[in-house]
């Protein structure tokens, strides 16, 4: 099980939520509201036989949308507060609705809602007067009618896991307080707990979990939430310290509103997105309270990421004179008593930086941080995690291979290696993909792709959403010495067409034609992406080209003899590209005016292409956006 990191949230929150979970915010507009065009799920009443209350009881239970007994469900048992029964959920929380709207938009998990009647008694309705002892005690009866009825009941009607990792238990009020009781007393059959707006029959903390590292090492997941003007917020929020005090994993998620069902339409709204997927609590802290950066080596607190972005940088060199911080812009730290450098940065923007420490005028990497190469030599990296990241974020989905591979170049008669990314199911089928050879920048080398772009995470995301083909990704090493001159170009051209395609195509199933490859690059890649792919139409019909342009006046002749190339051929190269993809980051990005010449110049000579432009300068940020959307054009 992943470590769950402990998160407080207050208030209406915009968080990061990688795995295909909610950020913890409000739900939105119309989340409860029935929608027509969608696939509905099915609700069931059925009578049990209770021997605990030794009467015939009923629930009412969800079966989502497309629900088949071939299939094998998880379940939630789903319970009401002390003026309900089995159906005040239905009634006044609209659970199925919320449900529905949640399959229609890819963010559920299919599983079995039971929504029972927790008042386990003989006569179970709510009537008269509900505080009366005898029916205020049915709702602590009803732990033995659940566990001994109820559940075995459900196991036997239905298609369902029997296995605590696939049960969750969560309600409102007083059936936040069953399920805090419950499920917590019950590890052994309960691993997804959810208590909303607890009412006084919680136990006292002591007593929910006397054994905390019990709690640590079985729950996947411990939700308890309530509105900040809810009269029964001290019950949350004295369970809530306890866990803190004592380190437990959980999430407290405080949100505007009272005791009402607003409130808890809002919990199941959130709640129910993170049940029985992977959960991985720490990107919520990285978002809402801060944490160390997910490029951090293991164990190391800094560099730290603050909410807002900003970045605290520290380190021991306590004979130094001066030390810096280089992320494109330099901050000077400061040294403590003990030796230790600390700086804060302005806001950093999303996703991924390279940096290094300047100490004493040497450039080098930070001892806590993982170090890529790039900049020419190793350096260290920080991942700047933002709402928009999801498209590269790990996800419950298939997943394909990350294969490294080392072959020999005949063009430069020595042993060179790539990486390639496989798609899900490579290995068990004999379809032949399609490949697209993706290039690196200068100064970096066959990993920048697989490391720093999140290759593998995105294709996989996007195969999984049905937005791309499933294709082989290549990643060869583009650096040939001649560097952005004509003799790299022309070296890298030779490679490719000698070598690493012949190597890919000997030992993969791959289309073997132009309309199975694709060539795209960032930067010095764009280049070698226009030199070889503009030649070579015949080979490759989708050509990307990512922060890239002829570099005038240094590359004008080998620019003006394409150019020439280009006119005499125009209606080749239309008619043998399928698409001509050229992307900028903005305005800031150092490639910018040669790409506007370059969009000129083809404009001029009536070359076919499209431009997309994603601020953000000459970064890795933009360069992954650039292949999530350049991936779903291909071999269509």
């Amino acid at each position: 099980m992943k470590k769950i990191a402990y998160l407080t949230v207050i208030g209406i929150l915009p968080a990061l939520l990688a795995l295909s979970q909610p950020a913890l915010k409000h739900s939105p507009a119309g989340f409860d509201t029935y929608r027509a065009g969608i696939a509905h799920g099915k609700l069931d009443t059925v009578t049990y036989n209770s021997k605990t209350v030794d009467s015939k009881r009923r629930a009412v239970v969800y079966l989502p949308p497309g629900y088949t007994a071939k299939k094998t469900y998880p379940v939630l048992y789903l319970l009401h507060g002390i003026g309900g029964d089995e159906f005040e959920w239905l009634n006044q929380g609209t659970p199925q609705v919320i449900l529905d709207n949640l399959y229609a938009d890819k963010k559920l998990e299919p599983m079995i809602v039971v929504l029972p009647n927790g008042r386990a008694m003989k006569d179970d309705r709510a009537t008269g007067n509900i505080m009366a002892p005898d029916k205020v005690a049915a709702f602590a009866t009803f732990e033995h009618d659940l566990l001994d009825d109820l559940i075995p009941f459900i196991q036997k009607k239905y298609p369902v896991y029997t296995d605590r990792e696939h049960r969750a238990l969560a309600g409102l009020s007083m059936g936040g307080g069953q399920s805090l009781n419950f499920g917590l007393g019950n590890l052994d059959k309960f691993a997804w707990v959810g208590g909303f707006s607890s009412a006084p029959n919680t136990k006292k903390p002591e007593e929910l979990l006397p054994d905390p590292d019990a709690a640590k090492s079985k729950l996947k997941l411990l939700w308890i939430s309530c509105g900040d003007h809810d009269g029964l917020m001290s019950f949350s929020k004295r369970t809530h310290d306890y866990l803190e005090q004592k380190n437990v994993p959980h999430i407290f998620n405080v949100e505007p509103g009272i005791h009402d069902f607003k409130v808890w339409k809002n919990d199941i709204y959130l709640f129910s997105q993170f049940l029985f997927k992977p959960v991985d609590i720490d990107k919520y802290n990285m978002m809402i309270s801060g944490g160390p950066a997910s490029t951090n080596i293991r164990g190391s607190k800094y560099p730290f990421i603050q909410p807002d972005h900003r970045v605290l940088f520290r380190v021991k060199a306590p004979d130094a004179q001066k030390v810096q911080v280089d992320l494109g812009k330099k901050y000077d730290m400061v040294k403590d008593t003990a030796g230790y450098w600390t700086a804060t940065t302005d806001s950093i923007g999303e996703g991924f930086h390279y940096y290094s420490l300047i100490i004493d005028g040497v450039a080098t990497t930070d001892p806590s941080s993982q170090t890529f190469y790039g900049m020419g030599r190793m350096a260290s990296g920080i991942e700047v995690p933002f709402d928009g990241g999801d498209y590269y974020a790990i996800k419950n989905v298939p997943h394909g291979d990350i294969r490294i591979k080392t072959y020999f170049s005949t063009v430069t008669k020595s042993w060179r290696r790539l990486f390639i990314y496989t798609p899900p199911g490579y290995d068990a089928s004999q379809v032949k993909y399609p490949a697209l050879y993706i290039l690196h920048g200068g100064g970096e080398d066959e990993t920048g792709w697989a490391t720093q772009g999140k290759t593998d995470m995105i294709m996989d995301n996007l195969i999984a959403a049905g937005q791309a083909k499933p294709m082989l990704v290549v990643m060869p090493d583009a650096n040939f010495g001649g560097g952005f001159g004509e003799a790299g170009l022309k070296t890298f051209a030779n490679e490719i067409k000698q070598c690493i395609i012949p190597f890919i195509e000997k030992n993969y199933r791959v289309n073997r034609t132009a309309q199975g490859r694709a060539l795209a690059g960032l930067s010095m890649g764009g280049l070698n992406t226009l030199y070889t792919g503009i030649y070579n139409t015949d080979t490759f019909s989708y050509l990307g080209v990512f922060s890239s342009g002829w570099i005038l006046p240094a590359q004008n002749s080998i620019a003006d003899t394409q150019y020439d190339f280009m006119k005499k051929n125009a209606a080749k190269i239309n008619s043998n590209l399928k698409a001509f993809w050229i992307a900028m980051g903005g305005k800031e990005d150092i490639a910018y005016k040669n790409c506007q010449v370059m969009l000129g110049k083809l404009d001029e000579m009536k070359i076919k292409h499209s431009y997309y432009e994603y601020p953000g300068g000459h970064t890795w940020p933009v360069w992954r956006n650039d292949l999530y959307k350049f991936a779903p054009i291909l071999f269509k």
